[in-house]
């Protein structure tokens, strides 16, 4: 049943238009069930052409770390790993260099696809990316005092570690 409800859950969010500064296509990666989510800001310029998240720059580092640390290749992480983002189309770029950062708005128009998922797959561990996903659950001033400890905490009616 939950094989059904993800199925289902990321066709309606591949139809998504709710934010009208945001370029569509909406990024989604494989349906796996896990228990394990990764969560980024949103999806680069490369990822909706290709069509997968973390596809490019931020995802060359991301696997590469895991394959140095953890001996993960990228086709068996995809595999493992629910991936998904605080937005999932891209924001396009900033006027002043590198991406926009989502907007409120755009944040809140994607929650609950957010809540959606961590309802269907329930996970034990969340791994937030960057200061955007990890802001979506917990507080701080400085990212130096959450990145690489371990937290836990509750979002969603779930209680799971989030490891930044």
């Amino acid at each position: 049943m939950p094989t059904q409800l993800l199925k289902r859950h990321l066709e309606e969010l591949k139809s998504c238009r709710r934010c009208p500064n945001m370029h569509p296509a909406v990024v989604v990666g494989e349906p796996a069930l896990s228990k394990v989510m990764l969560i980024g800001q949103a999806p680069g310029v490369k990822e909706p052409v290709l069509q997968r998240p973390f596809a490019w720059t931020a995802g060359k580092t991301l696997f590469r770390w895991f394959y140095e640390s953890a001996g993960l290749e990228e086709a068996h992480f995809r595999k493992l790993v629910y991936m998904a983002a605080v937005c999932r189309c891209y924001p396009g770029k900033n006027p002043k260099g590198g991406d926009r950062v989502p907007d409120a708005e755009e944040i809140e128009n994607c929650a609950d696809w957010m809540e959606s998922e961590m309802r269907i797959l329930k996970p034990s561990l969340v791994l937030p990316v960057g200061k955007l996903a990890i802001l979506q659950f917990l507080e701080f001033k400085r990212l130096t005092e959450v990145i690489g400890k371990s937290f836990t905490t509750q979002k969603f009616g779930q209680t799971f570690d989030l490891i930044p």
